[in-house]
């Protein structure tokens, strides 16, 4: 029998679903495996430079079926707000059509997926395997459930207590939007139906969970670990970021980004730049302009950038997040706990600042501030917002060495990356999940 195998991948129409989803590709194609890979039509051009293996990963573009409420012309979420995922959802759904007839006609082994529960049901009739590979953490994934099912009580040494939402997370109401309760419905389908879960990580950080999802839904989980891209070594620091952070000692600046789907209010985009201000810190933020506002310029603080100057800098487009945080001048990293971008600063000497914005994240939060003490969350109004001195004083804690707060965070941080680097530690999870992949595809053959 041929090892080798052919998948299809289908991520959730948000780019910070799909970079993860071209990450595995690239990994299967670097075993000498194939992929197809299903994605909105304009999206294709933003992510084709993320395909390293062009001869072994094929766009195949889908149209997305308009929807009442969508924006015309929307594909994916950086087209929307959040508040109108719960359609996108839905013209995802209406993809089924296309989806089916492109498995029809090119007879993939199995098919990746993660909001698209009708995937595996597809998958059951086509005689194909179906993988519901998901990108956020473990804690999450343990903590998901059928609203309508009742819920499984973890056992024991299940570390529950610390990583729920607290009372006053007036953010964590996100979770009982509509689009995240049809969200937790379609994500517990899918894994009662799927053939396997897949995880993007480790068993030495999400251990426990991942053996309790597998208890929870008696199904084989398979850990891809973090999934880190290559590091691109053909393109350096831009030259202007290079200059700026040069100016300044090793671990001095202070970086911060919120992700690609996080827009923030006005009031709230200010309060961050103030935050960072008061720090007295140099600092980079790369941040997309607040809503309502075309530039980050218009919508800056009064007298902000004649206070900062120098020391300050507000970006509002894309950089290169990566060679930033493992420029030796970055000490801090104050970011939204993104899967990805927590993955990428652990593996840095960079201390963590966490402003968690959506359920998931606040949960990821919770395990790396209270079970791991990596990191120091932002403390939030009753509101639910930040102010700027919240984020000024998780800040100085953790960047001032001599605060025990500090001491404990750089000690865990430093035992856990030291975890994380050691030789061949990713590559066994890659080698192992292509086999468990590849014992998946054999067992249907043989049926």
């Amino acid at each position: 029998m041929d090892s080798k195998f052919h998948a299809f991948m289908f991520p959730w129409f948000a780019f910070g679903h799909m970079i993860p989803f071209l990450h595995l590709a690239n990994k299967l194609a670097e075993k000498g495996h194939r992929v197809t890979f299903l994605l909105p039509k304009k999206a294709q051009k933003q992510v084709e430079h993320h395909n390293l293996f062009p001869d072994s990963i094929v766009f195949h573009p889908l149209t997305v079926p308009h929807v009442n409420g969508l924006p015309p012309g929307a594909e994916t979420t950086s087209d929307i707000s959040i508040s109108e995922d719960n359609l996108l959802s839905e013209a995802l759904d209406l993809t089924r059509g296309q989806v089916e007839a492109a498995v029809r006609a090119l007879r993939p082994d199995l098919i990746f997926f993660d909001f698209a529960h009708w995937i595996p049901e597809l998958a059951k009739e086509h005689m194909i395997k179906s993988v519901s590979y998901m990108i956020v953490s473990a804690t999450v994934i343990a903590r998901l459930h059928d609203p309508g099912a009742p819920v499984e009580v973890p056992p024991p040494g299940y570390p529950s207590s610390k990583v729920l939402f607290r009372g006053n997370d007036a953010h964590a109401l996100v979770i009982r939007s509509i689009f995240y309760e049809r969200l937790y419905h379609q994500l517990a389908t899918g894994f009662k139906s799927c053939d396997v879960i897949a995880l993007r990580t480790c068993n030495e950080i999400e251990g426990k969970f991942c053996d309790f999802i597998s208890r929870q839904y008696q199904k084989k989980v398979l850990l891809t670990g973090p999934m880190l891209p290559e590091p691109d070594t053909s393109k350096p620091l831009e030259e202007h970021w290079s200059h700026f952070l040069s100016g300044f000692p090793p671990g001095s600046v202070v970086f911060c980004a919120l992700g690609s789907q996080i827009v923030l209010e006005k009031d709230q985009f200010q309060e961050l730049c103030l935050g960072m201000e008061l720090t007295g810190l140099p600092f980079l933020v790369a941040v997309k302009p607040p809503r309502g506002s075309s530039t980050i310029q218009e919508s800056l603080p009064e007298g902000f950038e004649e206070r900062v100057k120098g020391r300050g800098v507000v970006s509002g487009g894309w950089v290169q997040q990566p060679l930033i945080l493992s420029h030796p001048s970055v000490g801090c990293f104050v970011n939204h706990c993104g899967p990805g971008a927590i993955w990428e600063c652990l593996m840095t000497d960079c201390q963590m600042v966490l402003i968690p914005f959506l359920s998931d994240q606040v949960l990821f939060t919770r395990l790396l501030t209270e079970e791991f003490e990596v990191s120091v969350e932002v403390f939030r109004e009753k509101t639910g917002w930040f102010s700027k001195e919240s984020l000024r004083d998780a800040i100085k804690s953790v960047m001032d060495k001599e605060s025990d707060l500090g001491k404990l965070v750089r000690s865990n941080h430093a035992k856990l990356k030291e975890i994380l680097v050691s030789p061949g530690l990713f590559a066994g999870y890659v080698d192992n999940f292509v086999e468990g992949l590849t014992d998946l595809i054999s067992v249907q053959k043989h049926d």
